[in-house]
C-alpha cells in the first residue's frame, strides 16, 4: 500500500495544483456576492482600447502555454508510473518521453509566437496612448476627441470633431533601426504616394487612414442625416517626417494643434458638431464597470 501511494503521488500533485487555484478563485467570488458597482452606465473608450484587448488576450494565451509546458512532463510521468507499477504493464517510457517532448515542443512554439506578437501589440498600444494623450489636448480650443471608435470589423483609432471639420487618424507604431545614423534613422518622407522609412516602404498606412475616412464620412451620414466628410489622417509618432509631396495629413503625434487651423474648406455649426458627438459618444461608450461584474 505505501508503494501504491508512492507511485500516486505525482498524479496528486498535478491535481492539486489546479484544484488548489481554482478553489482560491471560487473563495475569492463568494466575497464578492451582495455587493454590486455604483456605475450604471458605459463609459467611454480609450486610447488603444482594441489593443489593450489583444494584450490582455495574448497574456492569458502566454500563461496557459508556460502551464501547460510545465504540467505535461510531469503529467506524462505520472501516467508512465501509473501504467507501469499501478497497472502492471510493460510500458516503454520512450512513449511517454516522445509525448512529453512533442507537447512542449508545440506549447514552445505558440509561446515564443505570443511573446513576438504581444511585443508587436504592445509597441502600438504605447504610440496610439502617446498620441491619444497629445489629441486630449485640443479639447481645450474647443474640440471634440474620441478614440477607439468602434466599425465594421475595425477601429478607427482617433476622431477629432471641429469647428473645421472632422478627422479620422490612424496612429502606426514602427520601431526605428539603431544604426547609429542619428536623425537618417529617424525619418521618414513621404512624397504623396508612400512612405520610405530608413531601410523599408510602405504604402497600406496610407490607404488603409483614407479606408477609415472612407467608412466614416458614410456612417455620419447616415447617422446625423446631412452630409459629413471625413478627412484622413495618418500619425507616426517618434518620427521625423519630411514631406515631399501632397495628399493624406501626416504628423508625429506632436502639437496636434495645426489641425485647429486647417483650412479645411468645412465650416461645422456648433450644432452640427453636437450632433456629431452624439452619435461618435454613442458608438464609443462601450466599456462596461469591471469591478463585482457578474
Amino acid at each position: 500500500m505505501n508503494t501504491l501511494l508512492i507511485q500516486l503521488i505525482p498524479t496528486a500533485l498535478f491535481f492539486l495544483s489546479i484544484c488548489v487555484p481554482v478553489g482560491i478563485v471560487v473563495w475569492i467570488r463568494r466575497q464578492r456576492k451582495n455587493r454590486r458597482n455604483p456605475l450604471t452606465f458605459q463609459m467611454l473608450r480609450a486610447p488603444g482600447e482594441s489593443i489593450s484587448e489583444r494584450i490582455e488576450n495574448l497574456s492569458s494565451d502566454i500563461d496557459q502555454y508556460v502551464a501547460f509546458t510545465g504540467f505535461i512532463p510531469l503529467l506524462c510521468y505520472s501516467m508512465y508510473l501509473s501504467t507501469r507499477y499501478v497497472a502492471q504493464t510493460q510500458a516503454s517510457p520512450v512513449v511517454f518521453l516522445m509525448l512529453a517532448v512533442g507537447f512542449v515542443a508545440y506549447y514552445g512554439f505558440q509561446l515564443n509566437k505570443a511573446f513576438i506578437q504581444r511585443h508587436k501589440e504592445q509597441l502600438g498600444l504605447d504610440c496610439e496612448r502617446a498620441v491619444g494623450q497629445e489629441l486630449n489636448q485640443l479639447m481645450l480650443d474647443g474640440y471634440r476627441v474620441f478614440h477607439d471608435v468602434p466599425a465594421d470589423n475595425f477601429n478607427i483609432d482617433h476622431v477629432v470633431v471641429g469647428t473645421n471639420g472632422v478627422f479620422a487618424i490612424e496612429t502606426k507604431g514602427r520601431p526605428k533601426p539603431d544604426r547609429g545614423r542619428g536623425q537618417d534613422d529617424a525619418k521618414v518622407i513621404y512624397d504623396g504616394q508612400v512612405l520610405q522609412f530608413p531601410t523599408w516602404r510602405e504604402k497600406e498606412p496610407l490607404d488603409q487612414a483614407k479606408r477609415q475616412a472612407v467608412w466614416l464620412s458614410d456612417w455620419l451620414t447616415k447617422a446625423t442625416g446631412e452630409s459629413v466628410a471625413a478627412m484622413p489622417v495618418l500619425a507616426l509618432p517618434g518620427w521625423y517626417i519630411e514631406l515631399k509631396g501632397k495628399g493624406c495629413l501626416i504628423f508625429n503625434g506632436k502639437n496636434p494643434q495645426f489641425l485647429c487651423s486647417r483650412n479645411t474648406g468645412i465650416t461645422l455649426t456648433s450644432e452640427q458638431i453636437q450632433r456629431i458627438s452624439h452619435q461618435l459618444d454613442q458608438q464609443c461608450r462601450t466599456i462596461a464597470a469591471q469591478a463585482y461584474r457578474r
